[in-house]
């Protein structure tokens, strides 16, 4: 939790204010350049990125990762014909970003001649670097460069019957750590090393009808997937802890798991008419997969015997799913609006898995732990809007839902000595929801919009103890604008309680905040903005420690603030300066330090620390960017990024960032 938690929110800092570099001035002449039967601009910024960086190296990797060197920042390229008929294209637009070492490079390639074809290629590659948090000594880390592509061609784009053909690929590949504990509950971990990677390929043939009105979209995909990560031990280690018994000599883990999704989408829609619109959709995928995972250890214990163990784990399934969804609006009156929304979804599972254990060479408890599983969702939602004025209307809806879910399997006959045959009989649930909304909308003067709403909800037998059992949601947002000033408030609150056989579950999250966006000339501009956000979660837990059962509950408090603030300054003709600041912190509860808390005191004294986890996220930047020439740009900026935790400094780090670079077009 607090992994993903400190990754959230120095990621949701990052990206709610632009990076410093590349720079978004314009450059070149607004109208381009002619070049035979051509329009053309063309621009490129070339510069280099510094860093210096104090605390932990590894924290930074993991939320900025922007490091020294030489970058093609940005560039674009965009070329149209003049007369929209020319021999081989009518138009290329191409943009790049961060090409050259960033941890986000991207480029998008458009070609398109009018009336034949169009065609676009989307290219991405993100470095992810997931360090070891400080209580895994060091031994759980991820370092992998994924890199996605999609191509996409449209025969006939402009016409009433069009053709596309499309490709995607997905890969991830890089070094992975991790920890493996085997023989005893009370062994020790050992720090194993995995290859990862991942592919996905995907091949799409689809064409696009409009006829009488109606347009029909039909779309047929081919997907394979596959995952091969090998582990292994390279040479004994000295273990994680010393709390076991023996030595592991030598571990190695083979999982592979292949796939592929064949899937058929259909869309059907119906806009224009005066009464009523229409849109449907169909969806169905037959997915299939196996999987094997083989795991070998020699552990030599104390008195010097050597002994192995081999886990043996192997199956393959199909998954079937259907969904279609189906939405009808009305209106009979010009200031009555009718939407109706049916929904049905059908997911099954069905297959075999077989586990077997063996410890010098016997068998230990082969068992066949799963053969079905199958999720039904039928749902239907009406929503009605009235405008009874110009300045006010009012909505309602109403929401049912019907969940069914089936599960087979075996798991009473665990420890037999062979797997026995799979139940007929499923064992079932089935849980309901009701839900109602109602709402307003004003607007008492021309320059302000004042929405609301409200939505209460009941689910008889939730799945999970996180679902939503019983809440109630409160919305509401106001707008002011007044020329280049527009000012926005939103707040919403949500509530849940949740109680299955053996847990119950309750949270509570608050947010609000305000935006503001000022424009009063061409030399200035500015925005800002803020938001809180307070979460209360609080839900039984049992689990197993030192072989014991406990019970206990689980709480977690966190109040975030988040602001932002971003200006821009034309100095005269040729310089613009940009600044701006992000501010992102989690107050947690209140407390100073881990011990313990007065409001949630914990079960376990243990659960103290987990409670909240307060921490601080700031990024100040300032660009300057000024014109030499009418096609040339010089540039200069610098970002700091700053992260603290309350509780501990092991992850803290400071980061000073900065670019120059000349941004040129020709």
């Amino acid at each position: 939790m607090r992994t993903f938690v400190l990754i959230f929110v120095c990621a949701a800092a990052v990206l709610a204010q632009p990076t410093v570099a590349p720079t978004g001035e314009p450059v070149g002449a607004p109208r381009a350049d002619n070049a035979e039967n051509y329009n053309i601009v063309d621009s490129f910024e070339l510069g280099y990125r510094l860093a210096s960086i104090g605390g932990d190296t590894d924290m930074y990797r993991a939320t900025v990762n922007y490091t020294d060197g030489v970058r093609l920042l940005s560039s674009s390229l965009f070329v149209q014909s003049r007369n929209g008929h020319a021999p081989w294209f009518d138009e290329i637009v191409l943009n790049t970003q961060g090409l050259g070492g960033d941890p986000y490079q991207s480029a998008n390639l458009l070609v398109e001649k009018n009336g034949v074809y169009r065609y676009d290629l989307l290219w991405r590659e993100n470095a992810f670097f997931d360090p070891a948090l400080s209580v895994s000594f060091g031994e759980h880390l991820r370092n992998t460069t994924r890199t996605m592509q999609d191509h996409d061609l449209t025969l006939f784009p402009q016409s009433h019957l069009q053709f596309f053909l499309g490709y995607s690929r997905d890969v991830n590949d890089g070094p992975a750590l991790s920890t493996i504990q085997v023989f005893s509950n009370n062994g020790n971990e050992y720090p194993v090393f995995a290859n990862v990677h991942d592919q996905q390929n995907e091949y799409r043939l689809g064409a696009d009808a409009t006829f009488l009105g109606f347009r029909l979209n039909v779309l047929h995909s081919w997907l394979d997937f596959k995952e091969d990560t090998p582990t292994g031990l390279l040479s004994p280690l000295e273990p994680g802890n010393e709390t076991g018994l023996g030595t592991l000599v030598s571990f190695s883990g083979l999982q592979p798991y292949h796939g592929t999704s064949p899937y058929w989408r259909v869309g059907l829609f119906r806009q224009g008419a005066k009464r009523w619109a229409l849109n449907g959709r169909f969806t169905y995928v037959e997915s299939r997969g196996g999987f094997i995972d083989n795991e070998l250890a020699s552990v030599l214990t104390a008195p010097g015997n050597l002994t192995t163990q081999q886990v043996l784990a192997f199956g393959d399934a199909r998954r079937p799913s259907l969904a279609t969804n189906l939405n009808v609006s009305f209106f009979p009156a010009s200031n009555i609006t009718i939407t109706n929304q049916t929904t049905f979804n059908d997911s099954r599972t069905v297959g075999d898995a077989v586990y077997s254990q063996y410890l010098l060479g016997g068998p230990q408890t082969p068992i066949v732990p799963f053969t079905y599983l199958g999720i039904r969702d039928v749902a239907n939602s009406t929503n009605i809007e009235v405008r009874l004025r110009k300045w006010f209307a009012i909505h309602s809806g109403y929401q049912y839902s019907d969940r069914r879910i089936a599960v087979v399997d075996n798991q009473e006959n665990f420890g037999a000595p062979a797997p026995a045959a799979p139940a007929n009989s499923p064992y079932t649930q089935v849980n309901i929801l009701n839900a109602g909304t109602i709402g307003l909308r004003l607007r008492p003067v021309k320059s302000l919009t004042i929405l609301a709403d409200a939505e209460i909800g009941r689910n008889s037998q939730p799945y999970t103890p996180i679902s939503d059992k019983n809440y109630q949601v409160l919305r509401g947002r106001a707008d002011y604008r007044w020329k280049s000033l527009r000012v926005g408030a939103n707040g919403r609150t949500d509530y849940n309680t949740d109680s299955i056989t053996l847990t119950s579950f309750a949270s509570r999250s608050r947010t609000y905040g305000a935006d503001v966006s000022w424009t009063p000339s061409e030399r200035f501009t500015l925005d800002a903005s803020y938001s809180k956000l307070h979460l209360n979660t609080m839900g039984g837990i049992f689990f197993f420690a030192n072989d014991a059962a406990v019970n206990a509950t689980s709480i977690y408090i966190s109040n975030i603030h988040a602001a932002n603030v971003f200006a821009r300054f034309a100095l005269g003709k040729r310089v613009d300066l940009d600044a701006g600041y992000t501010l992102t912190q989690d107050a947690g509860d209140g407390r100073s330090n881990p011990a313990g808390s007065t409001l949630f005191p914990s079960t376990l004294a243990a659960f103290a620390a987990a409670q909240t986890f307060p921490l601080r996220f700031l990024s100040p930047q300032t660009r300057l960017s000024i014109r030499l020439h009418r096609q040339l740009r010089w540039n200069i900026g610098y970002q700091y990024y700053g992260y603290s935790e309350q509780f501990s400094s092991l992850q803290d780090f400071r980061a000073n960032t900065g670019y120059t670079s000349v941004l040129w077009s020709f």
